[in-house]
């Protein structure tokens, strides 16, 4: 049995109880496999896999003042957010460095907002520092709701093996309440980085734990799997997906990691505005998240200073895995733009390690 200080999701509870197993190392606890990392990938790239994102954080916000305070002090526009609406923001220090991203439902009488795990309580500071005379109560709800997604080129056709033609019209950014064989609960539609459908579903524990089940139970014809730590982490380099707390933290801005499709550059002023508009209209952006391939085994998220031939600081390798897709050793890193060429061989070095690595833009291709 997991302990309790261990487990931080309630579908994580539910899969212990189906036999899985917790590895406890490096201060984390995760399944690093349901069934084989290499039956996941291929689950990721060709059918559908789910992914638990229970841990991850989760705030109820309340209050009339909501949407237009996150509009304020955040990069997307979020004053007219509608009813069933979701956009995908980043709170931004002065400095335009990021603290976070963050995804708000709304719910219309209140919001729930998504951040990472990592960054959960920074999030929360944030914004109880600038709550000043805003109608604005924030709440963390750790374990209150479940919340998984369903990727894949099969998770469109598979959620509506579940949920029936109910979400066939849904359009992106948007979710409806679903109820499915008496289980409720709520389904959001976004498009992935490859431009396939990708759901989110929202449950209370009760709920959640019942529809995980019957997914497991009701795959059919389709390639499906629960997701471990290995696969995803895997899956999201060769993606290119950056994370918290690897890429997605206060030494990058939002143009380093490739995430401008959450900033508005005409809604106007929010915190950080000014310094990510500046970057943008002089073209001052000096590194850009990119791949690095390695010569040799290295450890999971090991992370390594870049130089040149000269010896000159080139950038970071952020995060690193073993791709089960390309059976290599790959990595993401926050890269001087100079050096920024598929080929371009750089020396990595930490305190145990020195070795030659190749770039490759992202996604990584086979």
């Amino acid at each position: 049995m997991v302990s309790n200080d261990v487990i931080t999701s309630p579908l994580q509870d539910y899969f212990v109880t189906l036999g899985y197993n917790y590895d406890q190392s490096n201060g984390k606890s995760v399944i690093r496999y349901f069934s084989s990392p290499e039956s996941e990938i291929n689950s990721l790239y060709n059918g559908v896999g789910l992914v638990d994102l229970s841990a991850n954080g989760i705030l109820e916000l309340n209050g009339k003042d909501v949407l237009d305070f996150l509009h304020r002090i955040t990069t997307n526009s979020l004053k007219d957010l509608p009813k069933e609406g979701i956009s995908k923001t980043i709170f931004t220090t002065e400095k335009g460095k990021i603290i976070d991203t963050a995804t708000i439902m709304n719910f219309d009488n209140y919001q729930i907002l998504f951040c990472s795990r990592a960054n959960k309580f920074k999030v929360k500071n944030w914004i109880e520092k600038y709550v000043i005379s805003d109608d604005v109560k924030i709440t963390d709800v750790p374990g209150k709701y479940i919340l998984f997604q369903l990727i894949g080129p099969q998770a469109d056709s598979f959620i509506t093996l579940i949920c029936g033609n109910y979400v066939n019209n849904m359009q992106a950014d948007k979710f409806r309440v679903v109820n499915c064989d008496g289980m409720m609960f709520f389904t959001a539609k976004f498009i992935d980085q490859k431009g396939n459908p990708l759901y989110w579903v929202l449950a209370d524990v009760t709920n959640g734990q019942k529809l995980t089940s019957y997914l497991n139970d009701t795959r059919g014809p389709f390639d499906f799997n629960f997701i471990g730590e290995d696969a995803w982490n895997s899956y999201r380099i060769e993606q290119g997906i950056p994370v918290a707390p690897f890429e997605i933290n206060d030494q990058y801005n939002p143009h380093e990691v490739n995430l401008l499709d959450r900033v508005s550059f005409t809604k106007g002023c929010y915190i950080g505005q000014e310094v990510i508009a500046r970057l943008d209209t002089y073209d001052k952006v000096q590194k850009q998240l990119f791949g690095v391939i390695f010569p040799e085994p290295i450890a999971e998220n090991e992370q390594f200073q870049l130089f040149d031939e000269e010896g000159k600081e080139a950038g970071s390798i952020t995060s690193s895995a073993y791709s089960y897709k390309l059976n290599k050793y790959i990595g993401l890193g926050i890269i001087r733009k100079l050096y920024l060429q598929e080929g371009f061989q750089l020396k990595a070095r930490n305190a145990s390690k020195n070795m030659t690595v190749s770039l490759t833009p992202l996604p990584f291709k086979k």
